[in-house]
């Protein structure tokens, strides 16, 4: 659960800002915002990103926790405009999608290939880590609690085989590519999806050319409390006409 819409409602009021006046403000509709403070939907990286900037809050905090009166009296209210600064908050974070995903098997150790990747500004502290966006295209995390759905983006850190926590979801690259859930096996390692109707595979550990756990989510969708397993069905066809078409 994100507490972006609890405090963009209380730093509204905090201002004085109708809803109106405070959608005009990053170009939104006012039943767009109602709907982020109300928690009914959730807002596109971009708006999480022009919010947190204007108002000089860590992405962290206008997201994982609900903030108090005084931290948001200490807040600026000036946008950052020092191109070196927004450079050094604002890594370049390459985007794998369905259509980079056949070359990203072949070429993801030229740097020259990585360095065309479609890519995201997102301000993280990269350290000697590695960073990977991934846009999420089938329905393989998905099952009847939500999961992950098509144009959900997740946000990887890339991390040796061995160091994985069998409990998170991982983004496997061999001669394919795959985010499921894992369980090692000797030599061997099966690759599970959520979906129940998708079957397990189970390759080689020494055919995995890099894996990356799951550390941050942007959902397109939210699962409504009292959605049905109807969804489910509905996912299960899909996927079932998808498999025939292809």
């Amino acid at each position: 659960m994100s507490f972006f819409g609890t405090n963009i409602k209380k730093i509204r009021k905090l201002k004085s800002l109708s809803q109106m006046n405070f959608a005009d403000l990053f170009d939104l509709k006012r039943g767009t915002l109602g709907a982020y403070e109300e928690g009914r939907s959730e807002p596109k990286i971009e708006t999480i990103i022009n919010v947190a900037n204007y108002f000089s809050i860590p992405i962290d905090d206008l997201l994982k926790r609900e903030l108090t009166i005084n931290e948001l009296l200490k807040f600026n209210t000036e946008l950052t405009t020092n191109e070196s600064q927004l450079r050094k908050a604002f890594p370049r974070i390459p985007l794998l999608t369905k259509v980079n995903q056949e070359e990203y098997i072949i070429h993801h150790q030229k740097e020259s290939f990585l360095n065309n990747m479609p890519f995201i500004k997102w301000p993280i502290d990269v350290g000697d880590k590695t960073y990977l966006f991934y846009e999420v295209f089938d329905l393989e995390m998905s099952d009847s609690q939500g999961g992950l759905y098509p144009k959900d983006i997740v946000l990887l850190e890339k991390i040796s085989f061995e160091n994985i926590d069998q409990s998170l979801p991982v983004l496997v690259v061999y001669d394919d590519i795959k985010l499921c859930r894992i369980v090692k096996k000797e030599e061997k390692v099966e690759l599970i999806a959520d979906h129940p109707a998708i079957e397990t595979i189970e390759i080689s550990i020494s055919d995995i050319k890099e894996s990356w756990v799951l550390v941050g989510l942007f959902q397109k969708y939210r699962k409504m409390e009292n959605q049905s397993d109807l969804q489910t069905q509905i996912n299960q066809l899909t996927k079932k006409v998808e498999d025939l078409e292809s």
